[in-house]
């Protein structure tokens, strides 16, 4: 459901959404994909944080658990052109 409501912008940044937006698509319509995609990018960004937070947290146990992978690895031998 949408909701009618005014918002004041500046002459200059109204004639950027105008030219932007074109004739394809509505004021309205122009700024509002733009809030959605602010918004998603903040949830992006969020779950970014909160990953990143949790690899950290955890990553003394990431690399001991790299490391005993490593020491199972069978050992790599090259072949050189002669």
């Amino acid at each position: 459901m949408k909701q009618k409501t005014s918002v004041t912008l500046s002459s200059d940044l109204l004639a950027q959404i105008d030219r932007d937006a074109g004739s394809k698509s509505s004021r309205s319509a122009f700024i509002e994909g733009i809030l959605r995609e602010y918004f998603k990018q903040k949830i992006r960004q969020a779950i970014y944080e909160r990953d990143l937070k949790l690899l950290n947290e955890h990553a003394a146990y990431f690399n001991r658990e790299m490391e005993d992978v490593l020491r199972h690895q069978a050992p790599i031998e090259y072949e050189t052109e002669e």
